[in-house]
């Protein structure tokens, strides 16, 4: 995979798009299949699903994974954006078109409500060769809920994202929070996500800081391995994404899905 290095086309394409402890895995469910306890909630929406064979198949991951992962190997030189799927359809399809111009990959950790007024979108991140995954249903603290509800915040997004594409994703990254409880990680497990999602690099984009205030943040502390986290639904988001990954290319840097950076 290699990056297309053309920074005036980066950049008019911008202006255009203008106009997101170790841990033992389940047998069987490291492949995105969710368990059967995590049935359909009720009064969950009708959605067309798409047949499970049209996932991508991914790579497997190696053993003695951490629980919660913040970034991958050093020494490889690749690294993972991650976006915070939620917000306007148009900042999500800019992202990731600028992405593929690129020739780069990412990972969306998608809310269920997202998924719920959106439901293309999740076909639209599989079919552009990027990873799908949970970032809870209603985007709520998700630490400082009860068991219960916690649970329900992530088993009702694994419910969309598998009957929207056959598949509850790899992934699971807490809302509100960059780290989970211990509790979180034992929910999750139980809901099929063997590995929680955190990250090493924030980019503070949902503050709105401007697109130069982002493209400093990720370059500024983006390493071999780092794990990015990016939001849709930020203007200044897309617009910093090309000095980006420009920026990340100038390294010797290929930006890659999650499971593509661990393997």
């Amino acid at each position: 995979m290699t990056f297309v290095h053309r920074r005036t086309v980066l950049r008019a394409a911008a202006s255009g798009a203008l106009a997101t402890v170790a841990g033992a895995p389940l047998v069987g469910c490291d492949d995105g299949r969710p368990p059967r306890s995590a049935g359909r909630p009720s009064g969950s929406p009708s959605v067309r699903p798409v047949p499970a064979g049209r996932v991508p198949a991914l790579p497997a991951l190696p053993a003695g994974l951490p629980a919660q992962i913040e970034h991958g190997p050093r020494a490889r030189k690749a690294v993972a954006l991650t976006f915070h799927g939620r917000g306007d359809a148009g900042t999500a399809t800019g992202c990731l078109a600028e992405a593929e111009r690129a020739g780069a990959r990412v990972t969306v950790l998608a809310v269920g409500d997202w998924l719920d007024a959106q439901p293309r979108l999740a076909r639209r991140v599989l079919d552009g060769g990027h990873e799908l995954g949970n970032h809870t249903m209603r985007h709520l603290d998700i630490c400082a809920l009860d068991a219960k509800a916690a649970y329900a915040e992530i088993t009702q997004c694994a419910d969309r994202l598998r009957r929207l594409t056959g598949s509850i994703g790899r992934w699971f990254r807490p809302s509100k929070a960059r780290v989970a409880t211990e509790q979180v990680v034992r929910l999750a497990r139980k809901a099929g996500y063997p590995h929680v999602l955190s990250y090493d690099v924030d980019s503070l984009d949902f503050t709105d800081p401007g697109a130069a205030a982002v493209r400093r943040t990720v370059l500024d502390g983006v390493r071999p391995g780092s794990v990015v986290s990016l939001h849709f639904g930020h203007a200044g988001t897309v617009a910093a994404l090309p000095a980006i990954l420009d920026g990340l290319h100038r390294r010797g840097l290929r930006a890659v899905t999650t499971s593509e950076l661990l393997t």
